[in-house]
């Protein structure tokens, strides 16, 4: 089994005197650049001249074009969504890039799936925070840190390594624990538990609400009662700290018998195939050619696809809901 790495005082020396770059400043550039300055990192932040570039400006951070960043920069952080990086790698990058660089990832797709393709003599590194953008600064500030993956693609300095358990301690990641992995394996892992897993919860939780509101029930209470609440969120959490079955104490015994009695009976059969099926059509790119051609068609079956799930009447509840007059209704009739 592979080694989780802590360390609390992590050695920058590796990124000491280098500036770092950051291209893209939205939630996880943001976080992850403030976290670098507060660690000591000399910080430039490079992008167009938008809301983004401006908030960068008034955090303090030095702003010039992408362009510029590269050139001024040893370590450059691109962190822009995955089908915009290779363009603007095309565009402002790829041709400023100099031996000894340090190309930084938060994500793997486009090395993994071929869509950007660095010159031999940079290092190309990942550090990937298993964390949504403002979870990252919020655990930093605390005194404590996101867990996230590390990899090398390549190591053409012969100091990749040093260099990204560096910048994950800067970002604050070794708090949190890292795990070293590939750029394939995190790639992969991510897009399995976007279409594999995610969709499986949504569609649960959607059916789940077709079948008991047709059943009769409140559809204000069926939505409380399947996230609303938050107390789904609270169970994840535990699952996280305490495992997936050793949570299942903190729930009652009859809870406990209904959970792990019916596992092997609310899916289908063949739902292991499934499974099988989408971690093959991500490993084999046929995902990633899919959404290329999404992409060139201007993203329409995207749009049609959240028009479609704006449309379903659990949006509606979650409306009222969120205004306050259900919920309240909910916990009158429960103090009666």
């Amino acid at each position: 089994m592979a080694d989780i790495l802590f360390d609390e005082e992590p050695d920058l020396s590796a990124v000491d005197g280098r500036w770092v770059a950051v291209i893209g400043y939205g939630n996880q550039g943001r976080s992850q650049a403030l976290n670098m300055r507060d660690s000591g990192l000399t910080v430039v932040v490079g992008g167009i001249e938008d809301e983004s570039l401006q908030r960068a400006r008034a955090d303090g951070f030095p702003t010039t074009s992408i362009s510029e960043a590269v050139d001024c920069a040893s370590i450059i952080f691109l962190l822009l969504p995955d089908e915009v990086q290779r363009e603007v790698y095309s565009r402002d990058i790829r041709e400023r890039l100099r031996s000894g660089q340090t190309l930084n990832f938060a994500h793997g797709y486009n090395i993994r799936f071929g869509y950007i393709r660095a010159p031999d003599d940079i290092d190309v590194v990942m550090v990937a925070p298993r964390m949504i953008g403002v979870g990252v600064r919020e655990l930093f500030v605390a005194g404590g840190g996101s867990p996230a993956f590390v990899a090398v693609e390549q190591d053409a300095s012969g100091q990749a390594w040093p260099t990204v358990m560096a910048l994950a301690g800067a970002i604050g990641c070794t708090r949190g624990g890292v795990l070293q992995t590939t750029f394939a394996e995190e790639t992969e892992l991510d897009l399995f538990s976007e279409q594999a897993i995610w969709p499986s919860i949504l569609k649960l939780l959607t059916l789940s609400y077709e079948v008991l509101t047709e059943c009769g029930y409140q559809p204000e209470a069926v939505v409380m009662e399947a996230y609303a609440s938050k107390e789904p969120a609270r169970v994840f959490e535990k699952m996280a700290e305490l495992g997936l079955f050793r949570q299942t104490r903190l729930h009652s015994r009859t809870s406990q018998f209904g959970t792990l009695s019916r596992m092997e009976k609310v899916l289908p059969r063949d739902f292991r195939s499934i499974l099988e099926a989408t971690i093959d059509t991500i490993r084999s790119g046929e995902f990633s050619d899919e959404w290329e051609r999404e992409r060139e068609s201007g993203y329409r079956e995207f749009e049609r696809l959240h028009a479609e799930a704006r449309r379903h009447p659990i949006n509606r509840v979650e409306d009222k809901l969120r205004s306050g007059s259900a919920s309240d209704q909910l916990a009158e009739k429960s103090s009666r």
